[in-house]
């Protein structure tokens, strides 16, 4: 079995199959640069992260800008401009209600905020509500209280005895939205629920299902009626991968908790933001020292990151971002038509700039054989895909031009064996 020289244990990789990681020593736009000159189009913006092109000129200026007056303060007694800058600009575009903005690092960290948000609010309020409901087949992150709330299997079954009770709600299937509706109506009636989280309209590694406004609409409208709060995990589906900025506008819902990463800073460095009700930071507001919610990491509300958000809401505001969006959106439609019928691929689906098709194999899901195949025969020709399993998807830089969008799918194309 051969063994990587290098030291660095990477994520989500399994050495022994692939033993070799692509070294990339720069990048621009849609692509990344290897030292030979070799170039990648980067077709999954890098996790997800890249929206506007890697190494945006303003987002890269802003950073340059903040080095030089602050690279680190402690945050607790402590702010700056960049994060109050931020605070308030994020207030202003998230959904209406949402009047504080805790920061944290990452995706999955935003929703250990979340969680911690919600329950810390019924205790404070002396209600006794411990109990979170999730859906089917959901993905919020790889710590402890993401991977509670996320799915049971693969990607934590060492760490089960970690890991606290959820309840779950079958995933929304067409035709079949009803009985998730009414699971979720049955179990707000206890009494004992503090909060149902969700990635709105789309799971993002649990196989890129997608699902209508209208549930989501109604999903919020049950917690509602029951005194459950709604935390929408758009750490994925926000800053414009599903065709709105947020994908709960779809939907007009308001969750209680939002948590938004990934996209924030234009995919330039770490950052992410939870975002809650102000009856949810009243009800940790007291002279009672005990009531202080207690979460922080050294780095909170980095200056360097928070200056690369704000640069990266300019950009939202002073370039045609929303038109990129939808002219991607229209080039995924026009080029997913040629597999629609097509016996290599089942459930072609899309929304806004993320599309998605499932292999037909004998094997599918996470684990299916023909995932490390197909990635390393995309990386052959110049394309950085990462399917989940047989499920390939593309979610692009929005600086992707519709030549290079061309190319990708004919490389489905080539790939996928007839």
């Amino acid at each position: 079995m051969m063994r990587s020289k290098s030291a660095v244990w990477h994520p989500f990789t399994q050495h022994a199959v692939q033993p070799v990681a692509t070294l990339i020593s720069g990048a621009e736009g849609a692509w990344l640069r290897a030292p030979d000159g070799r170039r990648i189009f980067d077709a999954v913006s890098s996790w997800w992260v890249v929206t506007h092109g890697h190494r945006h000129p303003h987002i890269v200026q802003a950073i340059k800008k903040q080095i030089d007056r602050l690279d680190q303060v402690i945050f607790a007694g402590f702010t700056h401009e960049p994060a109050e800058a931020l605070a308030r600009q994020l207030i202003a575009i998230t959904p209406p209600k949402l009047e504080y903005v805790f920061f944290s690092d990452s995706g999955s960290t935003s929703v250990e905020v979340a969680l911690k948000m919600a329950l810390g609010f019924w205790r404070h309020r002396g209600e006794i509500r411990h109990r979170i409901l999730a859906l089917e087949g959901a993905y919020h992150g790889d710590t402890i209280g993401g991977m509670s709330v996320g799915e049971r299997g693969v990607f934590n079954a060492p760490y089960d005895t970690l890991l606290f009770y959820v309840e779950r709600l079958t995933f929304p299937h067409a035709g079949s939205e009803q009985v998730t509706l009414d699971a979720l109506k049955a179990a707000c009636r206890s009494g004992t629920i503090a909060a149902l989280i969700v990635e709105p309209l789309i799971l993002g590694a649990g196989g890129m299902l997608i699902y209508p406004p209208w549930v989501l609409a109604e999903m919020n409208r049950i917690c509602r009626t029951h005194d459950v709060l709604f935390i929408a995990d758009e750490v994925m589906t926000g800053w414009g991968r599903t065709g709105t900025l947020f994908a709960c506008a779809q939907a007009d819902v308001t969750p209680d908790i939002a948590c938004y990463s990934k996209g924030l800073t234009g995919g330039s460095l770490p950052l992410a933001v939870t975002l809650c009700r102000a009856d949810i930071f009243d009800a940790h507001f007291s002279t009672d020292r005990t009531r202080t919610f207690f979460h922080s990491s050294s780095y909170t509300a980095n200056p360097l990151a928070c200056a690369a958000a704000v640069a990266n809401l300019e950009i939202w505001q002073t370039e045609p971002v929303m038109a990129r969006i939808d002219r991607i959106a229209a080039t995924h439609k026009r080029r997913l038509d040629r597999f629609r019928d097509d016996q290599r691929f089942s459930n072609v689906r899309q929304i806004g700039t993320i599309a998605a098709l499932d292999i037909v194999t004998s094997d599918p899901g996470y684990l299916a054989n023909i995932g490390p195949r197909l990635y390393q025969d995309f990386l052959s020709r110049d394309v950085l895909i990462r399917p989940l399993g047989n499920t390939i998807y593309l979610m692009p830089p929005y600086c992707s031009t519709d030549g290079e969008l061309d190319a990708v799918y004919d490389a489905i194309d080539e790939v996928v064996a007839p």
